[in-house]
């Protein structure tokens, strides 16, 4: 049942305030960071859940540049024409998981349709150099889809990373509002299914809600991602970032945010998280550890 909730235009609801970073290790690594010159995409997307992910000795890096050749209308990520890949960013990236002394890493990326492999032969670079200086830590890749391109997917799944996603984003009927077009949908299910076929790893996904899906579709986009092969499930709420992206239609309070997860549950994810400022990488440890029982970092 649809819940009646603070109309999108006014006023956020209250479940929407942001909390406000704490914790003794939060404030030590961003003065470190700082000192540095280093940044995450953490800070740089402003993410809710900073402090909690820092003080768990998680972060989520954004490599390949910050500047993507789509021009998604959710997304505010600068688009354009990207510079050259910096050819020192795994050492970067290193550097600031030895800094934090991260357990678990996600790295994910702009999409790069400029580049001939789509940036898949970097991903392999950026894992196999933190692989390599820190054996235990556990790395998880979000990807873009490669074109669905089957030789950049399959350099992904050899490098080994402990989890690959890719989220499909939201239901298909709203691709077209987001500036992806309908046969982008398929693709996306379709490079999830190669993952899943493919590779050992679990495969995850994301799912944004807030942009006009009905309660039946988000059910339907649950059974298609299991059929693909998809084990893990993020669902948030979209939050427009400027009036100039696509607008929000409605806030899910988190009653039907809990409904969610208990149905993704129900249907047959290994692990789900939903909520109002659930991202992709929020809980990625420990949904890591619902599907193969190890406690990263230990």
């Amino acid at each position: 049942m649809i819940a009646d909730v603070p109309h999108p235009e006014g006023p956020k609801p209250p479940w929407l305030k942001s909390p406000i970073p704490a914790g003794e290790r939060y404030f030590k690594l961003r003065r470190q960071l700082a000192e540095r010159g280093l940044a995450t995409i953490c800070q740089s997307g402003r993410c809710p859940n900073i402090s909690e992910c820092w003080n768990n000795r998680h972060a989520t890096f954004l490599i390949l540049g910050t500047v993507c050749t789509r021009t998604c209308r959710f997304c505010s990520v600068e688009k354009g024409h990207p510079l050259p890949v910096e050819a020192g960013e795994a050492d970067a990236v290193l550097e600031m998981a030895e800094l934090m002394d991260l357990r678990y890493a996600v790295i994910t990326s702009v999409t790069r349709d400029d580049l001939p492999d789509g940036g898949s032969g970097h991903f392999g670079t950026v894992i196999a150099r933190l692989k390599t200086a820190r054996p235990a830590l556990r790395i998880e890749v979000l990807i873009p889809d490669f074109c669905g391109d089957h030789a950049a997917l399959e350099r992904v799944i050899a490098a080994g990373p402990d989890v690959i996603a890719h989220n499909l984003e939201a239901v298909r009927s709203v691709f077209p509002l987001l500036g992806r077009p309908d046969d982008r949908y398929g693709r996306s299910l379709e490079v999830l299914r190669y993952l899943a076929d493919h590779g050992t790893q679990p495969v995850k996904s994301g799912l944004m809600v807030g942009l006009g899906e009905g309660e039946a579709e988000i059910e339907q986009t649950m059974d298609e991602l299991l059929r693909a092969g998809v084990r893990l499930l993020t669902i948030g709420q979209y939050l427009r970032p400027t009036r100039h992206h696509v607008p929000v239609t409605r806030y899910y309070p988190p009653a039907e945010f809990a409904a969610l997860k208990e149905k993704a549950l129900a249907l047959g994810f290994a692990a789900c998280e939903a909520g109002h400022f659930v991202r992709s990488s929020y809980h990625s440890a420990q949904m890591y550890q619902s599907v193969t029982h190890e406690v990263p970092g230990l």
